[in-house]
Parts: C-alpha cells; structure tokens; sequence
C-alpha cells in the first residue's frame, strides 16, 4: 500500500489511526514527508480559499490542545501567502512566527497525521477577507480609527482599575462615543453605495461558550449588529457595518474582561457543582443586563440627535439581516442557558450594573 492510499484510509476510516500511523513510520521517510506535506498543503489551500482566516484556523486547532499542529497551521498559513503577491494587509497581520523548535520525527508524524484528519472534516465558511490571490479588498476610515483609538484607551483603563466607579465611568464614556460614532457614519452614508454591512468571525473560548456567546450577542444587538453563533466551530459571525463591528468587537472584549474579574471576586469558595452554576448563572444574567443598559444608553445617544434618525437606522438594520440571511439562509434559536444558582445570577447583575454602560 502506497503512502498516499495510507492518507486516504485514515482520513476516510477504512483504517484505523494508530494503524496508518504504524504503516508510516516504517514507509521510506521521503516519499511520507512528499505525501504527508502535500497532502497538508492541499487540506489548508481548500480552507483558505473556502473562506478562513489564519488566525480563526489556528484558533480551531489550538484549541485540540496540541502545540504542534498548531505550529503547522502557522507554517503552512505562512507557506501559502508567500506563493502570491496580492494579498490582502489583514489577512497578513494574521500569520504568526512559525515554531522555531522541531520536535523529533514521531511526534512530527502523528501531529500532521492528526491535523490532516481534522482539516478534512472542516466545511468551508463564509469568505469575509480575500483570500491570496484575488484582489485585495482594503476598507481604510480615519475618523473611525481616530474614534476606536478613545475607545480603547477608555477601555483599558476601565479593565486596570480596582475600583468599580472608575471602570463603570470609563465603560459608560466608552460606549457613548461608540454609539455616536456610529450614529455620525450612518448619517455621513446615507446616499455612499459603495457602504454596505459586512462580517466578521469572533472567537469564543470555552469555558462557557454558549454563555459568552449570549454576551456577545447582547453587545451587538445594542449597537446594530447581528451574530449567528456556530458552537461547532467555537465562533459568532457578527453582521453590521464597519464602524459598528469595531465596536462591539472592542467593547464584548472589555465587557468579558471585566465578567471574569467580577465573577472570580464573587464565586463561592467550595464545590465544584455550586461554582460551575453559580459562573454560568452569573454570565447569563451579566450578558442579560448588560444588554438592558446599552441598548438605553443607544436609545440615550439617537434621542439627543436632532432629525428623525429612525429611518435610517431602520434602514441599515434591513441591509444587516439580509446580509446574515444570505450568508446563512437556515438559522434555529438557541435554547437559553438554564439559571441554576440564584447566588450567580444576583451577582452577575450586581456586576453588570458596576460596569454600568450609560
């Protein structure tokens, strides 16, 4: 049996791992490394041109716990961009120093064996950045980068603070110079055809996944956008236009930050059981009324507008959804996470109400 028909039955199943991984640790070392290689090159060129991104696709491998695959990704994303010219700055600002240490020949082995029977199993996903190779798409705004650089700022400091009122200050500033940000880009693009709603994958990282997702949705929501969360993949697709995915990317980041923090002062000391209820309860009831707060500090910031903003934010909200649905025509509503500790749920709104958002 040829080295390339050992690939194909372990990926297919027709045998078993440990038995391919047998079979090709006493096959001639040239003609596994070409097959093995190649075979790798073709599995990541499939996922690249299918839509991911480096960092989403060493995000998924990372998170098997293995360092070596994810090494590989980083070596093969690195590898693939390096054979074109045109590629686009943000896929570029992805890629990652490939490993410089090379473990021994078996691990090398079962690693790439591993990887290449997970990226076989990967479908391919919505492409949200050029892909080497096609024109690059480059969507540059000043005044929005002028604007996201406060917000930062203010957020950083509300994530370094000791002080509840300090961080509920700096949160609230944050997400009013978000909201009228945005509300000045929907004004300034009213009749610019070429401003439409883009997408955006954002990781979300276990423990709890479903539970931060449910955060994240509750950011977007306040501020315009919409999410589609594929818990297979351990990713929300967030829909909007661009000045409003910044800010609900910056401002979910911090919001997580400062739930962790809250969560680890307040959790009880003992039981397994009662932590895992009293963590789960606390982010639903966190992303619950974090959600309450900045959707009134949005209401807040187009009511001190003047004119009748409404119809054009009905009008953008239009454009998102269809947007989302064209991209992912079949979506079913999660079940909400179950509350199972009244002693989590009080203080993840406690704790929502000290990150206090206008």
């Amino acid at each position: 049996m040829s080295v390339a028909e050992i690939l194909r039955d372990v990926v297919s199943g027709a045998i078993g791992y440990e038995a391919g991984l047998d079979a090709l640790t006493v096959a001639p070392a040239a003609e596994v490394d070409a097959a093995l290689g190649g075979a790798l090159r073709d599995a990541l060129e499939r996922l690249f041109k299918g839509g991911w991104q480096p960092a989403e696709l060493h995000r998924v491998v990372a998170r098997l716990g293995d360092p070596v695959k994810a090494g590989l990704v980083a070596s093969g994303a690195a590898a693939y961009a390096s054979r074109f010219s045109d590629v686009d700055p943000r896929w570029l600002a992805q890629l990652t120093a490939p490993p410089t240490r090379r473990p021994d020949r078996i691990t090398l082995l079962d690693s790439s064996l591993g990887l290449l029977t997970e990226l076989r199993r990967l479908p391919v996903v919505e492409v949200l950045i050029p892909p080497p190779g096609s024109i690059p798409v480059i969507r540059t705004n000043p005044s929005g980068d002028r604007a996201l650089d406060r917000v930062r700022a203010l957020l950083a400091k509300a994530e370094s603070t000791d002080f509840p009122a300090e961080a509920e200050a700096y949160s609230a500033k944050a997400q009013e110079l978000i909201a009228r940000h945005s509300i000045e880009e929907a004004l300034t693009s009213v009749n610019r055809a070429e401003v439409v709603p883009f997408a955006r994958r954002i990781g979300v990282d276990h423990p709890y996944e479903s539970e931060k997702a449910s955060l994240l949705d509750a950011v977007a929501r306040a501020n315009h956008c919409h999410t589609v969360w594929s818990p297979e993949l351990g990713f929300s697709t967030l829909f909007g236009f661009d000045a409003d995915i910044d800010g609900v990317e910056l401002l979910y980041t911090s919001l997580l930050v400062q739930a962790n923090r809250a969560m680890a002062r307040d959790e009880p000391a003992k039981g397994k059981a009662r932590i895992k209820a009293f963590r789960r309860s606390f982010l639903v009831a966190y992303a619950a009324r974090i959600g309450e707060r900045l959707a009134a500090a949005t209401r807040h910031e187009i009511a001190a507008q003047p004119g009748d903003l409404l119809p054009v934010l009905r009008n953008r909200d239009l454009q998102v959804r269809e947007a989302m649905q064209k991209s992912f025509p079949r979506t079913v509503r999660s079940r909400g996470s179950r509350v199972d500790s009244l002693e989590g749920w009080e203080s993840g709104r406690a704790a929502a109400d000290e990150a206090k958002l206008g």
